[in-house]
């Protein structure tokens, strides 16, 4: 028996509905794993977003120590919050931000000057946050201190910015 060209261009043969069905089949599971894997990437980011609170008012607080653990003069890095805690001499605290006022550079505690250095253009810093040395112009940012029970705690909502030192950004004991 003979086939003409046309039977054989009418013929689909049992494959190729096979192959084609087999396609969108796989076609569709590709689909459903990209829609999975966008809403977890967008899920993940939307949680990174949220803030753990401490407080019934909403404010982020660390615990960076307690009283007995800082004698006065003292400054120690709270690596959680990227900022310092200073004991002054009066026995008061105040939290500092580690980024210089100047370019954004991360400043370090110079322990044998007892002062913070930035590493980038020279600008110091008395353990207050006050500019001792320029080219910074400004005091280093501060954060509120609440203490409770022998506790410091330091709010790290955001950084308070200033133009001088007053007493009034630190917190007696």
């Amino acid at each position: 028996m003979r086939t003409t060209q046309k039977q054989m261009e009418n013929y689909n043969g049992p494959e190729k509905p096979q192959r084609r069905t087999l396609l969108n089949r796989l076609w569709a599971l590709l689909g459903l794993l990209a829609c999975i894997e966008l809403s977890w990437l967008t899920g993940s980011i939307l949680k990174s977003r949220k803030t753990k609170t401490d407080s019934a008012d909403g404010e982020n607080y660390i615990d960076a120590g307690r009283i007995e653990s800082f004698k006065p003069g003292d400054v120690k890095a709270i690596p959680e919050g990227l900022l310092y805690v200073s004991r002054l001499d009066d026995g008061s605290f105040i939290a500092l931000s580690r980024t210089c006022t100047h370019l954004g550079c991360a400043i370090p505690w110079n322990e044998e000057n007892q002062k913070f250095v930035c590493p980038c253009h020279g600008s110091m810093f008395d353990r207050t946050g006050v500019v001792i040395n320029p080219p910074a112009i400004r005091p280093l940012d501060y954060f509120p201190v609440r203490i409770e029970n022998g506790l410091i705690r330091v709010n790290t909502d955001k950084p308070i910015k200033r133009e001088i030192f007053e007493p009034t950004q630190v917190t007696q004991v």
